[in-house]
């Protein structure tokens, strides 16, 4: 049933609507609110306060007074009055309103108070009478679509009784102790009650985990075959190390070996800290499966970084002919990695997404090894995955520096085995960290100059390309830094520019003496000489992703530093700020991160392949995930359900998916 089969919803509506994911009446109903308004506190006139959004009831007092300010713009207003006093009502650029109120009409008004030449209200929504429960929903809407407009819409899709969003979805053995989802459908839009409300979105929370965790446990359970990787021993490797594996690493080492022995294709994330030794780990496979007379790939996210990693892991087997492919290449260098990837004459390849591209036909690929694997869509991850040419597909490894919240892990990651590397090789030195405001700028630019005149190197990061109000842009920031450091090279670098890469080589070189960036560095290369990060427009961060800059510096045998730079005193700022002088440890802050954010922004920005969800909230609803996981665990192993039910669960993973 198409969203346009609702009344006031033409080709116009439809194409924004389109816009927002919403194709059908049933895409409309799964579109839940960010948030409510409780209206139920109605005050007299007398008794609003300035700046924040309340609800009065009153009686229109007077005529609508209508004035053009200028050619499209015009201002109505009203006169409200109760017993305890009058309120103005002003709305901009709507004067079809003039004709909605008749002198002597009550309505409820909600909006923001403030006092001009009198008490005054601006642009408030209004309503005959409120809902049951005096809770209004609120969305998160484009412009041009008001609340009141969308909740209008709404309401008529609740009212055509959409069977696809009416009719269980649950087996009944699963859905018992919940309300209807008919009941939760209405009541997440328009509660009826406080407890109808709470009893909704229980309901829908559960729905939601319930079948993100069905759906990995199938994905899991689908066992695939990977070669058997045996006959090797780790100790040439081992002895060859200038240094020995913490505990942590060797635990990971065993996952790794028992996964390539087992015949059973690895599919394994292995997460830890900036300098864990994720790379020694899995040049450690790496050199199994090469040993072992199979091929081995390695993809990074930029040229950058996939020439760092061809450095390491060339380094780590020395005696392993490895092979390099970007699309800087040469058409004839392109041409020869091709054929000695596809002769077999390349064990080791490590590259960017050029080695996914059809042209490339490995001979042997037995592992694939991704690193930071959320910064890669799906469908590329897939495609690598599928270049094999062997019978089975190939044993799939993958590094990242953010530390995952075990919460957060079940969700994201519940179709994959993950080892953690918890602790840090003896010896990596704590990076003191400071937050300050604004007014230590002179000092701390001081310090970037003493920094580089001892030869270290500087990072500075700012949240915006171009300057806007009360937040640092790297092309400003990088000019007014030049002026005053001017006998220091200073380099500028964003994710707009076309030659990053370059810049970011020059500055690992020891070109540059500073370094102005946006966070297209936090998956960076190692500047092991960089000893200061600083981060403006802190409170613009989460912790994880101010802990992963942070992990740019300290890398060396200097002293490090972070300084975190912030006007902000809202009291959940303070609390981050807080947390990251006082902690080093990512996993510590990333599950502080999850309880302040939630999972939706968790890394900074919404990244390639990680799901969205709806409605539920991994912290909050950590509760409810459990049971969505007994109960999942339940069907997927067998539970007695009908043969409806089971199609209505099989046809409702393959919406979802």
């Amino acid at each position: 049933m198409k969203v346009s089969t609702l009344p006031g919803i033409g080709a116009g509506r439809e194409k924004t609507l389109k816009g927002m994911g919403i194709n059908t009446v049933a895409d409309l109903l799964r579109y839940f609110p960010r948030d409510y308004d409780d209206r139920s506190d109605v005050r007299l006139i007398s008794e609003l306060e300035l700046n924040i959004s309340q609800t009065v009831r009153g009686t229109i007092a007077s005529a609508g007074e209508a004035v053009t300010l200028r050619p499209g713009m015009s201002i109505v207003k009203f006169m409200l009055q109760d017993e305890s006093g009058t309120l103005e009502l002003v709305w901009f650029g709507q004067p079809y309103l003039k004709q909605q109120f008749k002198k002597g009409d009550s309505y409820f008004f909600t909006g923001r108070v403030s006092r001009r030449a009198r008490l005054q209200m601006e642009s408030p929504e209004y309503v005959k009478e409120l809902p049951p429960a005096g809770i209004v929903p609120l969305y998160t809407l484009p412009k041009g679509v008001s609340q009141k407009m969308f909740r209008k819409w709404m309401r008529a899709a609740i009212d055509a009784g959409v069977s696809e969003n009416a009719n269980e979805t649950l087996p009944a053995v699963v859905a018992e102790g919940f309300c209807t989802r008919q009941e939760a459908v209405s009541n997440i839009h328009f509660p009826e009650s406080e407890e109808r409300f709470h009893a909704a979105r229980r309901r829908l929370v559960f729905e939601e985990l319930f079948f993100v965790q069905l759906a990995l446990m199938r994905l899991k359970g689908a066992v695939q075959p990977g070669e058997k990787v045996t006959g090797v021993g780790l100790q040439p490797f081992l002895d060859r190390l200038p240094y020995s594996l913490t505990a942590a690493q060797e635990s990971v080492l065993r996952d790794i070996c028992a996964d390539l022995q087992s015949g059973k294709r690895m599919n394994r994330l292995v997460q830890g800290d900036v300098g864990s030794g994720k790379t020694a780990v899995a040049a450690a496979a790496a050199y199994l499966v090469t040993e072992a007379g199979f091929q081995a790939a390695v993809m990074a996210p930029t040229e950058v970084l996939a020439r760092q990693h061809m450095k390491q892991f060339s380094e780590y087997l020395p005696n392993t002919r490895a092979m390099f492919l970007a699309g800087s290449l040469t058409a004839a260098e392109r041409r020869e990695a091709h054929r000695a990837i596809r002769e077999g004459g390349a064990r080791l390849i490590v590259g960017t997404h050029a080695l996914i591209q059809e042209a490339v036909e490995y001979e042997r690929l037995a592992l694939v090894i991704t690193d930071e694997q959320h910064r890669f869509g799906v469908n590329q991850r897939a495609a690598f995955s599928d270049k094999g040419s062997l019978s089975n597909l190939p044993h799939t490894l993958i590094m990242t520096a953010t530390p995952i919240p075990r919460t957060l892990g079940l969700i994201l990651y519940g179709d994959m085995d993950i080892s953690t590397i918890d602790t840090l090789p003896p010896g990596r030195q704590e990076i003191k960290t400071y937050c300050v405001d604004s007014s230590y700028q002179p000092r701390l630019w001081a310090f970037m100059e003493k920094q580089a005149a001892e030869g270290r190197q500087v990072y500075v990061i700012c949240p915006a390309v171009e300057e806007s109000p009360d937040i640092h842009s790297v092309t400003d920031y990088a000019e007014r830094l030049q002026t005053a450091l001017p006998n220091i090279p200073v380099a500028c670098m964003h994710g707009r520019m076309k030659d990053k890469d370059a810049v970011m080589a020059a500055f690992s070189q020891g070109e540059y003496k500073i370094l102005v960036s946006t966070t297209v560095i936090e998956v960076g290369v190692d500047v092991p000489n960089a000893t200061l990060m600083v981060i403006e427009n802190a409170e613009r961060f989460g912790l994880s992703q101010l802990h992963q800059l942070r992990g740019r510096v300290g890398r060396g045998k200097h002293q490090s530093f972070c300084v975190l730079v912030t006007d902000s005193k809202a009291e959940h700022t303070k609390e981050r700020m807080r947390a990251m002088e006082e902690s080093g440890d990512g996993f510590v802050l990333s599950e502080l991160d999850l309880k302040l954010r939630g999972p939706g922004d968790f890394f900074g920005v919404q990244q390639h392949g990680l799901p969205g969800f709806r409605i539920a909230n991994l912290y909050r609803d950590m509760d409810i995930l459990k049971e969505a996981q007994k109960a999942a665990l339940a069907v997927y192993e067998g539970v007695e359900i009908s043969a409806e039910e089971r199609r209505l669960v099989d046809e409702t993973l393959v919406r979802i998916l």
